[in-house]
């Protein structure tokens, strides 16, 4: 039960009303205005823009937004649910609903369980692919990575709970001049398992330690065989087995941190896999559309790049796209750019049937994004849409001090490190509990206190009393049975505290906040309103201790015990829900 979405039907029906009359165009967007909690609790319970949204297309039967605001207003108090409709400020028009409609929130979300907050799939929604990770496998993952992998593991989880139809998807970049640097490194490596001394790894080659194994199984798997080798024959085997191994690594990385995917995709594949050269039928495709040709480009503002070459190529209007230059798809040898072969990725992604694209990258692509947008409008004639979520950098501390690099990288500290010393919900909460934009400062020390300054601490230690209350009713001799059909049967009204109201009031936002977050593809939406929760309840425990009659059980009012026990049975439900969609844990007990 979301009544955000359906008094937002009824305020769409009475427009509807005012359209047929011919005071508004028949052609108006019902779809721009919301219905949303007010953000002033003392306004009422809900907020409606309609108004305001609409003040330009009423002007002509209207004189103001206050009088559409006011026809509004009126039909709305009508309505057998509203206790008073107002109009406020220019145009907006706040409404209070009727106690008993809070009672059916609590109702349908007793009824409906782990299911409450769920949306269901829209008619004509198109699939969804959540590209996201996608480092390059030449070694460990880095907190960086940790940050995308578990942006991305979660808005799939929040489009999947929200009732999208979604794929979750990795890009193997396993092609280019990057794998073959791991290949070159790991043959150091093999040299050295060989008995070679290699001394230091010369500069630009990767030089952590991880790679030891990988040339350690390359000496028992082939002896001294490769040394005897050219590089063109031993480079491809090198090659291959590094990027098994490192991929394989990257796997167990993901697992630690409960990231999964259902594809993975080599970017190889483009130009050797059975469908032939991809890239090239990808620039085809663009060629026959006329967005391909042969050009020059005008050179660059401002100094000179030192690679920069006043030739002709092969370019692809972008900007008829919004991009602010044409792109090049051939670098100067003949060999593909890399996006070219982006392109062609993102076209095996249309397709395979996708309508939505999403790219999770780092803060760094940000100058890329708006190329690659032109060409997926270009490839699916406008049909598809790539939003690029971009994740900002992580700042890695330990009690306000940064930390020192890790020894096993050669260069960065590694996801998995951070994993196994704070624990995975640490890791995956606190990633998602600022904007993705927004640079990130994670306290190693910090999220692992147990305090309310920690809020993945917070938030699972309100699910944990939450489901404390229902365990200390199962031993109280005057608690009721503690079974749905008790709790549906709860008088609601008895409920009238001001924490127990706003409690069911948060609670009765959980499933606009899934649709909304899930729209925006901002999944610390869902976070923010968790901790809301928590706070809320944690609150209500601690006016408890201070007025016994405020607690959750009361062996003198069974009757108010029972409707007590029943907000905590659906707090303990929403909580754990926001935070399985986070890929958090929700605790039964703090340890």
């Amino acid at each position: 039960m979301n009544i955000y979405a359906d008094f937002r039907q009824r305020v769409a029906a009475i427009l509807s009303a005012i359209m047929a009359s011919g005071r508004l165009p028949a052609d108006l967007d019902l779809a721009r205005f919301v219905v949303e909690p007010p953000r002033d609790a003392s306004h009422g319970d809900l907020a409606c823009n309609a108004a305001m949204v609409y003040a330009r297309e009423a002007r002509a039967n209207f004189s103001n937004p206050r009088q559409l605001a006011t026809e509004i207003a009126f039909a709305l108090a009508e309505d057998k649910d509203v206790a008073t409709a107002e109009v406020a400020g220019p145009g907006f028009v706040n409404i209070t609903l009727k106690p008993d409609v809070f009672g059916r929130v609590l109702r349908a979300a007793l009824d409906l369980g782990a299911e409450y907050g769920r949306g269901a799939r829209k008619a004509g929604a198109p699939n969804v692919n959540v590209e996201y990770v996608s480092a390059n496998p030449t070694g460990p993952m880095h907190v960086g990575h940790g940050r995308g992998a578990v942006f991305g593991d979660a808005l799939a989880s929040l489009l999947d709970f929200a009732g999208e139809a979604v794929t979750r998807e990795y890009y193997v970049n396993d092609a280019g001049a990057q794998v073959d640097v791991l290949a070159r490194s790991a043959y150091l490596r093999y040299l050295e398992a060989l008995g070679d001394d290699i001394g230091e790894i010369p500069e630009g080659l990767y030089p952590g330690d991880y790679l030891k194994s990988v040339g350690e199984a390359l000496a028992e798997a082939h002896g001294d065989a490769l040394r005897a080798m050219p590089d063109t024959e031993w480079l491809p085997l090198v090659r291959d087995a590094a990027v098994d191994a490192m991929m394989a690594m990257i796997r167990e990385d993901l697992k630690a941190l409960a990231v999964r995917h259902d594809a993975f995709f080599s970017e190889r594949s483009l130009t050797s896999g059975a469908a032939g050269d991809e890239v090239a039928a990808a620039i085809a495709t663009l060629r026959a559309a006329g967005l391909v040709y042969e050009g020059r480009l005008p050179p660059p503002k401002g100094q000179l790049p030192d690679d920069w070459e006043d030739r002709e190529q092969t370019l692809f209007r972008s900007t008829a796209f919004g991009d602010d230059v044409d792109r090049p798809l051939l670098k100067s040898d003949g060999s593909y750019t890399y996006f070219a072969s982006d392109i062609a990725y993102h076209k095996s992604k249309i397709d395979r049937g996708f309508g939505l694209l999403i790219d999770v990258w780092g803060a760094d692509h940000g100058g890329y994004v708006p190329r690659m947008q032109a060409a997926v409008t270009a490839l699916s004639d406008g049909k598809a849409t790539l939003d690029v979520k971009l994740c900002q950098l992580v700042r890695l501390l330990r009690a306000g001090e940064p930390v020192k690099m890790s020894k096993r990288s050669g260069d960065f500290v590694t996801l998995r490190e951070v994993v196994d010393e704070v624990g995975r919900d640490a890791v995956r909460f606190m990633m998602l509990f600022r904007k993705n934009d927004a640079t990130l400062d994670f306290d190693l020390a910090r999220v692992i206190e147990q305090s309310k300054e920690n809020p993945v601490f917070y938030v699972q230690y309100a699910h944990a009393r939450a489901k404390s209350v229902l365990r200390q009713a199962h031993v109280s001799i005057a608690a009721p049975k503690l079974t749905t059909r008790a709790f549906e049967q709860a008088d609601f009204s008895l409920l009238d505290d001001a924490g127990e109201l706003e409690l069911i009031k948060l609670v009765a936002q959980f499933p606009r906040v899934v649709e909304a977050a899930a729209a925006a593809h901002e999944p610390h939406r869902l976070a923010f309103y968790l901790h809301d929760l928590a706070s809320g309840l944690h609150a209500q425990w601690t006016r408890g201790k201070d007025k016994p009659q405020l607690r959750f059980l009361n062996e003198e009012m069974p009757n108010l015990t029972n409707a007590r026990l029943a907000l905590a049975k659906v707090l303990a439900n929403v909580l754990a829900a926001g935070l399985g969609v986070l890929g958090v844990n929700a605790p039964d007990e703090m340890r």
